[in-house]
């Protein structure tokens, strides 16, 4: 059987009681991923938004950020399992750290790079702090911070594969199951769903900003590419620095 032959197979989809189909695992990953981003988003959407208005605390963020986004995501998952056993608290510990930094980078950077006159006439209005945040700098920092959503999409649903190393589900038991039993077809078959569910969810978001971002947000947000993140360049944002 070629790996399309697989793919397209009524009976690989439906699966049995003993052996899930592909509906089954496509469902099991996505559960691992939107729990996961849902983490990852009350963690990082709250501390991006609180450094990038204040300015303070960002150094300090860009150091664990990078340092997490250097960390191994598979041998972080061995040494989670050696933590806390099988289950699925370890995977989704791993891949929470990995969706946490291009979340985080995304909002800091978005809010950081808010036009400083549009903050002051905000300002001048007699808007306060926390009025500014939520009415001026966050609508204005969408662009970055979907963009750092669709970053940490595409990576959690990549790696959530490794949730098969520790017995759990997803589409990553193909692969791993395909691998040990020589089943090729199998294998290329898991890992062409993996790229595909990436690929759709992109472009899902891609459609969803286009919806919810005016075109000059857009062309701003463009503009402001990875290059010019204020986290990834080592906080220069705490020129910035404002009272909340």
């Amino acid at each position: 059987m070629t790996y399309l032959g697989w793919l397209f197979s009524s009976e690989n989809w439906a699966g049995s009681a003993e052996n899930p189909g592909i509906a089954q695992r496509l469902v099991e990953h996505l559960g691992y991923t939107a729990l996961t981003l849902l983490i990852a988003l009350v963690i990082a959407l709250p501390l991006g938004a609180w450094i990038g208005h204040t300015g303070r605390g960002g150094l300090m963020v860009v150091g664990i950020a990078n340092a997490l986004r250097a960390l191994p995501t598979l041998g972080l998952l061995v040494l989670l399992f050696l933590a806390v056993g099988l289950g699925l608290l370890g995977p989704l510990i791993a891949l929470v750290i990995l969706a946490v930094p291009p979340l985080l980078a995304g909002t800091y950077s978005g809010v950081a790079n808010v036009d400083p006159s549009i903050v002051d006439a905000a300002k001048g209005m007699g808007m306060r702090g926390p009025e500014v945040l939520f009415k001026v700098e966050l609508p204005n920092a969408l662009p970055l911070i979907i963009g750092g959503v669709r970053s940490a999409l595409l990576q959690v649903i990549s790696t959530a594969t490794i949730a098969a190393y520790v017995g759990l589900g997803g589409l990553g038991r193909f692969i791993l199951d395909g691998l040990s039993q020589r089943d090729f077809p199998q294998m290329i078959g898991g890992s062409i769903l993996v790229a595909l569910l990436a690929i759709v969810a992109d472009l899902l978001l891609g459609g969803l900003q286009r919806l919810l971002v005016s075109p000059g947000l857009q062309q701003r947000g463009a503009q402001a590419g990875p290059g010019r993140l204020r986290l990834i360049r080592g906080g220069a944002g705490t020129d910035r620095a404002r009272a909340a």
